[in-house]
């Protein structure tokens, strides 16, 4: 079998994994390729000696003057004896092969560039004494079954009720908030130099809270986070987060859940919350479900013209009679899948975010050869203004 053919499978049995085979079928190259060197190196040097006798005859002839002779019996005996002298093989001639074996192994490896593919070849080669960018056990190669990609997220989307409501930085477990009520006293008329009335007092109303402290940790092998071709620890992290988004937005929506409860059938008893039911100094947007905002979607005025109106102007992207509306899971601001209610009144206003610290850390395992990634946060949630909302339920019309 020619090299062509033997270069063909020993790539089949590379990619193939099968090493034992490979490697006898590179050694046979190696024969091959040394057996024809040699011929070669052989053919060449024999054609260069016998061209350096040619030329050395030159200089040797006898002068013009002299008469040539015949060559006597001793010098004819000599002719040949230095006609069959071969010089020594050059002392580079390993160094040759050398280039010439690794050429070879290049021409193999261009059908496949891959690290690995080059990292086992050079392994076997150096019959394993060159193991860079390979893994090894025991000195022995692992060959890689099957390469890990990058993970798909799903889609998904994120409302943070901690931007929704009051945000209340504390530094105590423990604790009460002054709320300053509404002032709707109002000063009195007196005459000219009469002693100045008092004026009424503000009222406060005190929101306490105690803070809880929600926390976990995800172990991942070291293992995993050595073979992963993404940022393995990044994407744990970037899940602990989520699941810390999670949990305020349950802990936020139950207490919107706690809003004066309003049923509803149509646009118009919407207009009468908005308009009428709430105090126009609330700055009023809707907290809606999923399925609470399909209803409004299909909703249209007297003229045809839907009632819901896309404005780039609200993070949100959508006005529901000039106000922006939030949309949030069923079973998040809801309890459970196709409930079509909505919290609609200033949420900033009526529950606060007492926000004591959240972080996430990540540490080193000994006993398990990996990292335990955790984290925590500690919060509370409580009502501080029951007037500053409604909790909307949806339901046909009579």
């Amino acid at each position: 079998m020619d090299n062509e053919k033997l270069k063909a499978e020993a790539q089949k049995a590379l990619d193939a994994g099968d090493l034992e085979k490979a490697k006898g079928l590179l050694a046979q190259i190696r024969a091959n390729k040394e057996q024809e060197e040699t011929q070669a190196q052989l053919k060449t040097e024999l054609e260069d000696e016998l061209k350096g006798l040619g030329a050395s005859d030159e200089p040797k002839t006898e002068p013009e003057t002299e008469e040539p002779t015949e060559p006597t019996e001793p010098e004819k005996d000599k002719e040949p004896e230095e006609k069959e002298e071969i010089p020594p093989i050059p002392p580079k001639k390993d160094e040759k092969k050398k280039e010439k074996e690794n050429r070879s192994m290049e021409v193999i490896l261009d059908d496949k560039k891959t690290n690995e593919t080059r990292s086992i070849n050079q392994f076997i080669r150096t019959k394993g004494e060159k193991r860079d960018g390979l893994t090894t056990v025991d000195a022995e190669a692992v060959i890689p079954i099957d390469r890990i990609t990058k993970p798909e997220k799903q889609p998904e989307t994120v409302v943070d009720l901690r931007q929704q409501v009051g945000r209340v930085p504390v530094t105590t477990g423990t604790g009460s908030y002054p709320i300053l009520k509404a002032n709707k006293n109002k000063m009195i008329a007196v005459a000219e130099l009469v002693k100045n009335p008092a004026l009424a007092n503000p009222e406060f109303t005190k929101v306490k809270y105690e803070i809880e402290t929600y926390r976990g940790y995800i172990p991942v092998s070291q293992e995993a986070l050595d073979d992963s071709d993404v940022d393995l620890a990044g994407l744990v992290a970037e899940h602990i987060q989520r699941q810390s988004l999670n949990t305020s937005n349950a802990a936020i929506a139950a207490k919107l859940q706690t809003a004066t409860a309003v049923s509803v059938t149509g646009i118009d008893d919407l207009k009468d919350i908005v308009n009428v039911k709430i105090d126009p100094a609330y700055a009023i947007k809707f907290v809606a479900s999923q399925s609470f905002f399909n209803e409004l979607d299909k909703m249209k005025d007297n003229d045809g013209r839907y009632l819901l109106q896309q404005d780039v102007t609200v993070a949100s992207g959508y006005k529901l009679l000039g106000r922006e509306l939030v949309v949030m899971a069923d079973d998040v601001i809801g309890t459970a899948v196709g409930d079509k209610v909505a919290f609609i009144g200033d949420p900033s206003l009526f529950a606060k975010y007492f926000d004591r610290q959240q972080a996430s850390v990540r540490w080193v395992d000994n006993d398990v050869y990996g990292q335990l990634l955790a984290g925590f946060v500690r919060f509370d949630v409580e009502v501080a203004d029951t007037a500053a909302g409604f909790y909307v339920t949806l339901g046909p019309k009579a």
